[in-house]
């Protein structure tokens, strides 16, 4: 399928069109097939937080919301500030490498933080 018909919020390629919309049936978002190539055009490949804002190697991010850690019974609180924050690829969508003070070592998906 075309990048026009394949979902940029969720890559779903279920995506049918509704008058001058995409809509996708699965994340139920929708677009224009204009903005959909525009935006493959200018596609950026920086890490962004859950605002939009470019992320970097060194910046402090705070946690926007309750994480549980995977293999243990504790949590990641919201409001929980993270230093020094290192920017990996990951097809797991985990793309913060980081160290959280009481819980140690850990990944995190850009999608849950904000830069402080």
């Amino acid at each position: 399928m075309t990048d026009a018909t394949t979902c940029p919020q969720c890559r779903s390629e279920h995506a049918y069109q509704d008058g001058a919309l995409w809509v996708c049936p699965e994340c139920g978002h929708e677009w224009s097939a204009d903005a959909a190539v525009a935006a493959a055009a200018g596609d950026d490949t920086s890490i962004r937080d859950a605002n939009g804002n470019v992320l970097a190697d060194g910046d402090s991010v705070i946690v926007i919301k309750d994480l549980k850690v995977k293999g243990s019974s504790s949590t990641v609180k919201g409001g929980t500030k993270v230093r020094n924050i290192r920017l990996q690829e990951a097809s797991d969508g985990h793309n913060i490498a980081c160290k959280i003070d009481g819980i140690g070592q850990m990944n995190l998906k850009s999608e849950f933080v904000r830069k402080a």
